[in-house]
């Protein structure tokens, strides 16, 4: 894959993520900064770690299933391993604007 055609599958993984949400929270992962890295090969390998708010999610193992079957069918990526880690520990700066104001915390 070129790196145009990687930057695209970059940018459809993140479209996807966006569909991606804890049934507790009325804003999506992506959005919440719960994704902190996305790893693209050229040969289509997906690497994503992700944390949780809160280490006792009790919804994690199904929000980890949705992204891992959501981010596997999008175009380009030929597998996926979603990683759950808990360093750096998730905190509200890592919102984006939009899902801090959805919120209530600006």
């Amino acid at each position: 894959m070129t790196q145009k055609e990687q930057a695209q599958t970059e940018q459809r993984i993140i479209e996807v993520l966006k569909t991606v949400y804890d049934p507790e929270i009325p804003v999506n992962i992506y959005d919440l900064g719960l994704i902190y890295k996305i790893d693209l090969s050229t040969d289509g390998t997906l690497d994503i770690d992700m944390t949780f708010t809160a280490p006792s999610c009790p919804a994690a193992d199904f929000i980890i299933e949705d992204v891992r079957t959501k981010v596997s069918a999008v175009k380009g990526v030929t597998s996926a391993t979603v990683n759950m880690v808990f360093e750096p520990e998730w905190d509200k700066s890592m919102m984006t604007e939009e899902a801090r104001v959805e919120l209530g915390f600006e």
